[in-house]
């Protein structure tokens, strides 16, 4: 499979999970009547309408807040898949889906509620984590993976003559990975 294939795919499996876990969540297993939902003595289920960016950053009420932050995401969406098309490898392009969906996900969430869902509560003891959900935890995967792919990957890539000469200078020659 084509690495712009894999990419695709990886977005639209993380679209579809996002927005699956987030229906049930709200509507089938109805969290807003139900929190705090303690699964284990570290994960909880709560509900949390996030109207700005990650962590909660640029918190915005009004209407044009919340369409401004639709187009960046739908922007930024559209420019990833672009890059995907492009995709010099598996992991860069499955990285590069994991932020695309998460970012449609999110997304839909702006224009259906006006604010992102989350409700996935990492905690233990006094100690509490950002409330954050699946879309969210792919793109954080997905800029992992971009961190993976420019560090490590890339030089993997380079072409043979050019990891040889760096060998001649006390650096091991690398084989490519994908």
């Amino acid at each position: 499979m084509s690495a712009a294939r894999i990419g695709l795919a990886v977005a639209i499996l993380t679209l579809v999970l996002d927005q699956a876990t987030k229906l049930y969540t709200l509507f089938s297993f109805d969290l807003p009547v139900r929190e705090p939902v303690h699964l284990t003595p570290f994960l909880s289920l709560i509900v949390v309408w996030n109207r700005g960016i990650s962590y909660g950053l640029f918190q915005q009420d009004g209407n044009l807040g919340r369409w401004v932050l639709v187009a960046v995401s739908l922007a930024a969406a559209l420019g990833l898949s672009f890059w995907i098309r492009n995709a010099s490898g598996r992991v860069l392009a499955a990285s590069l889906g994991l932020i695309v969906g998460g970012a449609i996900g999110n997304a839909i969430d702006r224009v259906a509620y006006g604010a992102v869902f989350d409700f996935i509560h990492l905690h233990a003891g006094p100690y509490s984590w950002y409330v954050f959900n699946v879309a969210d935890a792919a793109i954080v995967a997905g800029v992992a993976g971009l961190l993976y792919d420019s560090f490590v990957l890339e030089k993997r890539r380079r072409p043979k003559s050019t990891r040889q000469a760096g060998a001649g200078r006390g650096q091991a020659a690398t084989r490519s990975p994908e």
